[in-house]
């Protein structure tokens, strides 16, 4: 049996025949169960762009800049980990339990970061921070499967995912104020503040359910070996010399690949079961999403492009990485709306596409002291970037919560596209860092290698999704 004998429709039933309108979606009946998923991604996208522009100024003033490198890694582990537990939490304690235990951890792990005295304090602050947003990660697909009838699905997402667009932008303008005004400690202190207020509105906001799925045993041995593999691949983002960072991603890749062996044979598993199955076309749909995902790692770069080649002002470069965020965000907000089945299959072949043309565009118009006209023109190509990933996530989010109608396999299909979408990233940086020391002393050989090497790995998720469709329509 695969996928589509647990869904009589299989994969191609990802939306209903007629569009459904952003107003039905907002309506009183299910506002609460779109918003507070919204909000959680709001949260941790905000949070990510905003440590990472208070973190020069609470260096200048705790000390402990060795540990600066360590602060993605651990924040980003912590919410992998948190990403593969969320079905668990959601069987224990429901949708609204399960919110409330999220917002609370973030709020505990931003007051630790407020009061830090030392970095190594801080640090661990991010990690429970991390863990807090990776649990409001994975329960935003999770709620959004579970707290909305089908057809709202592919809305819900475009509305939730569209807040990382948001996020990008709120993030460094805030963390720019506080840090401008040495106030790095208040920003902190206003993460928790919003937090508790989320936690306070989930219960009367969010519809209660989710309880009831059989409490399936900690996996624990699939969480070390990704654990270990996020770690590797991060450290190799920060190591010297491109042997040293190829060897951090073959260790990572390996232990990726022993994860992959041990979810096939053993009970205790993070994908659903069917992912694992012949002629499933989960692994495909999950794979193309991870590639989408590995595209965005390209925005922790850019503003060093901006910089070193554009000649733009650190803030100005900051917001260049943004591009692509609002690219994605305002695109599957229109896209969204598709609803015949042919246009779905398109877009989702037609997104990893656009999104290696922009790269590969992005690559040829790089040049060292770059003019302004052409910097400026970075924008829409970003743009078209982002579009890439707007058109075609969305509909394969749905795609994976629509692959069985079993509640408790269709809560961990869900909550693994936060699991994917954050290795991804953790992948894509690191790769990216390697190709930046490739190009060692010349930032124009380090920009094209980042580019052109972005742009075919994001191309073949074009191969993934016509797999996927290939598979699903069996």
């Amino acid at each position: 049996m695969n996928v589509c004998d647990d869904n009589q429709s299989g994969v191609k039933d990802t939306s209903t025949s007629t569009a459904v309108s952003w107003r039905e979606l907002l309506s009183r009946e299910h506002a609460g169960a779109a918003i507070v998923p919204a909000v959680g991604v709001l949260v941790g996208a905000v949070n990510i762009y905003l440590a990472a522009s208070l973190l020069p100024t609470a260096v200048a003033d705790l000390g402990g800049a060795g540990f600066y490198a360590g602060n993605m890694t651990i924040h980003l582990v912590a919410m992998v980990i948190a990403t593969m537990l969320v079905s668990r939490f959601l069987a224990r304690w429901g949708n609204v339990g399960a919110y409330l235990l999220g917002f609370g951890v973030f709020l505990a792990g931003s007051l630790v970061c407020a009061v830090s005295p030392v970095m190594a304090v801080l640090l661990a602050g991010r990690g429970v921070q991390g863990l807090g947003a990776g649990l409001l990660s994975g329960l935003d697909f999770a709620a959004v499967r579970s707290a909305l009838p089908q057809r709202l699905w592919t809305r819900g997402n475009a509305l939730m995912s569209a807040m990382y667009g948001v996020g990008n932008f709120v993030g460094p303008a805030l963390g720019g104020l506080f840090a401008q005004f040495g106030g790095w400690r208040l920003a902190f202190v206003a993460m928790a503040v919003i937090a508790a207020v989320c936690g306070v509105l989930v219960p009367r906001a969010l519809p209660r359910g989710g309880h009831g799925a059989t409490r399936a045993p900690v996996p624990v041995v699939s969480l070390l070996l990704v654990t270990a593999a996020t770690v590797a691949v991060s450290v190799a983002g920060v190591l010297s010399g491109a042997v040293a960072m190829a060897a951090g991603l073959a260790v990572a890749l390996l232990l990726m690949a022993l994860f992959v062996a041990h979810e096939r044979r053993d009970a205790r598993r993070v994908f659903p079961r069917s992912t694992y199955r012949p002629g499933s076309p989960l692994k495909w749909l999950y794979l193309t999403l991870a590639l989408l995902a590995f595209g965005v790692a390209v925005e922790s770069f850019l503003p060093l492009f901006g910089q070193r080649l554009g000649g733009l002002a650190p803030v100005v470069a900051g917001f260049f990485g943004a591009a692509i965020s609002l690219g994605w965000s305002a695109t599957q907000l229109v896209s969204s709306a598709a609803v015949e089945e042919r246009t779905i299959g398109r877009l989702r072949v037609l997104g990893p596409l656009l999104l290696a043309l922009g790269f590969l565009v992005l690559g040829l118009m790089q040049r060292q002291d770059a003019p302004v006209w052409l910097v400026l023109g970075w924008v829409p190509v970003l743009f078209v970037a982002g579009a890439g990933i707007g058109l075609a996530y969305p509909h394969l989010s749905v795609a994976v919560m629509s692959s069985t109608r079993d509640p408790e396999e269709g809560a961990r299909a869900a909550a693994a596209i936060a699991t994917v979408t954050s290795l991804a990233i953790a992948f894509g940086t690191a790769v990216a860092g390697a190709l930046v020391n490739l190009g060692g002393a010349s930032m124009l050989d380090a920009a094209r290698y980042v580019l052109f090497g972005f742009a075919i790995v994001c191309a073949v998720g074009a191969v993934t999704a016509r797999a996927a469709a290939r598979t699903g329509s069996r």
